[in-house]
């Protein structure tokens, strides 16, 4: 066994998005992903998703079949009605993964909350074998979080480690990864840099091309050792629009190939 590359929806952030004048479909995301050789695909936080009633979702999993395409699911908060919902969505998308953070619109739940629902909701998850990675970031302090995996102690609860994350709560990438290493069960892979403002007052913190910004990957590769437990990971971006439609389309794509081409490379 060994980790796979997957591509995410964010990869597809402004292209999936209506700040184009042709958005793609999920259908189409997945086109692009088997035509650049990836098979694995993350919906991640992909709000027509949830819209979708079980044909839509079976169309979605009919395309990737026919593309041999394996599909994870990604959501944002765990109140258990949510969690439970896209267990259904994941059974259907053939799923073994749910990736998720604490937070959501009107509920933050307290550590001990946290460790109750996912104490109620996991059974279900484990009946099916479906596994739920809690993702860090900056919302939430990863100890916190770490607090939780280790209080429910289930192999079907874990960690989708993203180091880019929690640099905005002052937590560094190291020190991160070194907590969150033995919990990991999913990896969302973006390279991030600092850029000085215009006028020198202040920092921009965005994304950059993989390899090119402060990412220390072959630590993080270290530690977590990703093909020797099987982890995959999946590539995002934090791209931030540029100056015309067409050049951040460019971009975004030419950041995947990137992407590709050096996680392939390790």
């Amino acid at each position: 066994m060994t980790s796979r590359i997957g591509l995410s929806s964010y990869a597809f952030f402004w292209q999936l998005s209506d700040k184009v004048s042709r958005p793609l479909s999920i259908h189409d995301a997945l086109e692009r992903t088997a035509g650049l050789g990836v098979d694995l695909f993350q919906v991640c936080d992909y709000a027509p998703l949830e819209e979708m009633d079980d044909a839509g979702l079976a169309a979605v999993r009919a395309t990737a079949d026919r593309l041999g395409i394996s599909l994870e699911l990604g959501t944002k908060g765990i109140r258990p009605e949510h969690l439970r919902k896209f267990l259904h969505i994941a059974g259907i998308l053939g799923s073994p993964l749910l990736r998720t953070m604490f937070n959501s619109p009107g509920h933050t739940p307290t550590t001990e909350e946290a460790v109750g629902i996912f104490k109620d909701v996991l059974p279900a998850f484990e009946a099916t074998g479906v596994k739920i990675a809690v993702e860090t970031y900056e919302q939430v302090p990863t100890a916190r979080v770490l607090d939780v995996i280790r209080g429910v102690d289930s192999p079907s609860l874990g960690i989708c480690s993203d180091p880019a994350n929690t640099v905005a709560a002052l937590e560094m990438p190291r020190e991160v990864i070194d907590a969150v290493a033995p919990y990991v069960l999913n990896m969302h892979i973006k390279d991030f840099a600092f850029s000085r403002k215009d006028g020198w007052v202040g920092f921009t913190y965005s994304g950059a091309p993989l390899g090119e910004g402060l990412l220390d990957y072959g630590y993080m590769a270290g530690k977590i050792r990703p093909h020797e437990r099987n982890i995959n990971q999946i590539v995002e971006h934090w791209l931030p629009w540029q100056d015309s439609e067409a050049e951040t389309i460019r971009l975004e794509n030419q950041w995947t190939r990137q992407s590709i081409e050096f996680l392939r490379s390790k």
